[in-house]
């Protein structure tokens, strides 16, 4: 199974506070109605097939394939061509379907998947206003949209490998934290810099690994890079989420950072009519937490 910011096993997750917040309440059952699983399985399934699809639709017509490639994987074309994607969409999906380990992954597979599933759930939303019960089919939710935005937020521990480009969404407060970091990479600059130099000197103060810079630099992904490292779905690693806490970083007493997490994404799910600024610095400082926790 694949490793994201939180467990994707947990499809009925519940909060202590939701019988005291009925916007905490109404998000939380849209939480209930998803499979979080069978979203990613779907969404690399979909990547794949269409790939493979196109792969003999061109029929060795490379400049075909190449007109291809940008649409279908915005940020990951650009660090592999057509088959070292096919290549990667086969290891994110055997990793996915292994019950027994959780897969780590790096900016690289991020990358893939953020762009994989970012066209399956257009499709898929579609599909749930055109043809309900052929959305039913796939078994991704009960009868919802997906909220790309919110989805994201909760299970991405970052969009580092985006920064430079645009996100599409609101994508706060990952959106906040890249706009931070490309001004502060522009600035290096326009003083002088290469932009390799440029994201070395934010890598540590924005806590930025490796892989993230190759990612944004357009460096080929290595032999190294694929590697998908795992451990055994017996070791704890979502543990330190669901501890609860003492107060810090905004959280209330007897709260654990998945509770907050999940307080947070009800807040930023109605912004329409909640000043977003009321969340805003409360955001930061829980997803700055949420990041130590999550799996590295």
């Amino acid at each position: 199974m694949l490793a994201f910011a939180k467990d994707i096993t947990q499809n009925h997750p519940k909060t202590s506070k939701e019988s005291e917040n009925d916007e905490l309440k109404q998000y939380m059952e849209y939480q209930r109605k998803l499979n979080h699983e069978r979203l990613v399985h779907h969404s690399l399934e979909y990547a794949k097939n269409h790939l493979q699809l196109n792969i003999q639709n061109a029929d060795g017509n490379q400049e075909k394939l190449d007109a291809y490639l940008p649409n279908a994987f915005p940020i990951s074309h650009r660090f592999g061509d057509a088959e070292k994607i096919m290549l990667l969409l086969r290891k994110l999906a055997n990793g996915h379907n292994t019950s027994n380990n959780w897969y780590r992954m790096n900016a690289y597979y991020h990358a893939l998947v953020h762009d994989s599933m970012k066209r399956f759930v257009k499709i898929y939303n579609q599909l749930i206003l055109d043809s309900p019960d052929q959305a039913k089919e796939y078994g991704v939710s009960e009868g919802v949209q997906i909220d790309s935005d919110d989805w994201v937020y909760l299970y991405f521990p970052d969009l580092d490998f985006h920064i430079g480009n645009d996100l599409g969404y609101s994508h706060y407060p990952f959106a906040k934290r890249n706009k931070a970091i490309e001004d502060k990479i522009e600035k290096s600059i326009q003083e002088g810099s290469s932009r390799e130099e440029a994201l070395k000197s934010v890598k540590d103060d924005y806590e930025m690994d490796d892989s993230t810079i190759k990612v944004l630099l357009g460096k080929p992904i290595s032999t190294e890079d694929m590697e998908l490292f795992y451990t055994s779905v017996e070791n704890p690693i979502y543990e330190a989420l669901t501890e609860v806490e003492d107060g810090r970083w905004g959280v209330m007493d007897g709260e654990s950072l998945l509770d907050h997490s999940y307080y947070m994404g009800s807040h930023l799910k109605v912004w329409e009519w909640r000043k977003r600024e009321e969340v805003e610095e409360e955001a930061e400082s829980i997803m700055k937490e949420l990041g130590k926790a999550s799996p590295k």
